[in-house]
C-alpha cells in the first residue's frame, strides 16, 4: 500500500499531468506535492482547491436523499470527485476515506489537449484506495 510521496508519483505519470496534491481540506495544508502548482504555489492552490472542497461536501443539493444515506455509512463526504475544466486544463478533486475522522483529498492538475480525465479519474479512485495515511 502506498504512501503520500509514491501516490503522487503514480499520478504524476499520467498522461497529461501537470502537478498533483494531497491536500487537507478542513486546513487547506498541503500534505504533499508533485509536479507544478497552478499559478506557481503549491500552498495557495492547496487552500484554493480545500475551499472548492469544503464548498462541494458541505451543499446540500449534492447529499444522497436520507433513506440512501442510511444505507451508506461512512465518514467520508457524499461526493466522490470534484472536477472543473478550463480551456486548457482539467482539474480533479477526489476524496480519500481515512480510518481517522480525516478530510483528505487528491488534486490532479491535468493538460486539457494531452490528458485522459476518464482514465484519471479511474486511477485516481484506485490510488484513493489504496494511500495509507498514517
Amino acid at each position: 500500500m502506498p504512501g503520500i510521496e509514491e501516490c503522487l508519483s503514480d499520478a504524476m505519470t499520467l498522461p497529461g499531468a501537470r502537478g498533483a496534491a494531497i491536500v487537507d481540506w478542513s486546513s487547506g495544508l498541503a500534505l504533499g506535492t508533485a509536479g507544478d502548482a497552478p499559478g506557481g504555489e503549491h500552498e495557495v492552490t492547496a487552500v484554493e482547491a480545500a475551499e472548492l472542497a469544503r464548498l462541494a461536501t458541505e451543499q446540500t443539493a449534492f447529499r444522497p436523499p436520507v433513506e440512501a444515506a442510511a444505507e451508506v455509512r461512512c465518514a467520508s463526504p457524499f461526493v466522490e470527485d470534484v472536477i472543473v475544466t478550463t480551456r486548457t486544463d482539467f482539474h480533479v478533486l477526489r476524496f480519500i476515506e481515512t480510518s481517522f475522522d480525516g478530510s483528505v483529498f487528491l488534486h490532479l492538475w491535468l493538460d486539457r489537449h494531452e490528458g485522459n480525465l476518464a482514465l484519471a479519474r479511474l486511477r485516481l479512485r484506485s490510488l484513493a484506495t489504496e494511500l495509507v495515511l498514517v
